[in-house]
C-alpha cells in the first residue's frame, strides 16, 4: 500500500517521536511506500528514517520553497510548484492517508482531505493518529459540528480516530479491502 501520511516536520519529544517511529516501522516491515511531504528534518525525518530502515520504499513531494530541506537520495521525489499542488500530488500517489501530530500545515490537509470525503470526490481512508490525545479537541469540535447538523456526511464515514499506529493501519487495510481506494478525486491539472 501507498500511505500518505501528514505530518509535523518539527522537532518533537520522545511523546511524539515514539509512537510516530513505531508507526515508521510497521509501515516499512509491511512493505509500504511512504507518500510524504519530502522533508528532511523533524518528525518527517523520524517517520521517513524509520520507514526506510525497516524495508519501505518512500516517495516524497516536497514544493519549491522548501526544496532546500528535501530528502536527497530519494528515487520517487518530485517539488510542486505551490501548496495547492502539492496537497493535490499528495493524495494522488497515495491509497490512504494517516495524520500524525503537526500543525496547522498538517491541518490544512487533513481538513481538505475531510472536505473532499464529505462532497464524495474521494474515497481514499483517512485515519487520524491520535498521540497522546492531541487531537482529543479537535475530534470534539467534529462531533459537535456532527450533532449540530453541519456535517451532511456521518463523521464516522469520514475519518477514524485511532489510538495506537497498529490500529491505524489495520482500519486502512481493512476499508481498503473493502473497496475504499477508488474515488473520484481531481487529478493534479484538474486542482491547480
Amino acid at each position: 500500500m501507498k500511505i500518505c501520511v501528514f505530518l509535523s516536520a518539527a522537532d518533537l519529544d520522545e511523546r511524539y517521536t515514539a509512537p510516530a517511529r513505531e508507526f515508521a516501522e510497521l509501515l516499512g516491515r509491511g512493505g509500504h511506500t511512504l507518500v510524504w511531504g519530502g522533508s528532511d528534518v523533524g518528525l518527517m525525518k523520524v517517520v521517513a528514517d524509520g520507514v526506510e530502515r525497516a524495508g519501505g520504499t518512500l516517495c516524497g513531494v516536497s514544493v519549491g520553497f522548501l526544496a532546500h530541506v528535501a530528502r536527497p537520495g530519494v528515487a520517487d521525489m518530485v517539488t510542486a510548484g505551490d501548496l495547492g499542488a502539492r496537497k493535490a500530488l499528495l493524495l494522488e500517489k497515495a491509497d490512504a492517508v494517516v495524520v500524525l501530530v503537526g500543525g496547522t500545515g498538517t491541518l490544512d490537509e487533513m481538513t481538505d482531505l475531510l472536505e473532499l470525503r464529505r462532497h464524495g470526490l474521494t474515497r481514499k481512508p483517512l485515519v487520524v493518529l491520535n498521540t497522546a490525545g492531541y487531537y482529543d479537541g479537535l475530534r470534539s469540535q467534529l462531533e459537535r459540528m456532527e450533532a449540530e447538523g453541519f456535517l451532511s456526511v456521518p463523521l464516522a464515514e469520514l475519518v477514524h480516530f485511532a489510538r495506537t499506529g497498529r490500529e491505524a493501519l489495520d482500519h486502512v487495510t481493512r476499508r481498503l479491502r473493502a473497496g475504499g481506494r477508488g474515488d473520484g478525486a481531481p487529478t493534479v491539472t484538474e486542482a491547480v
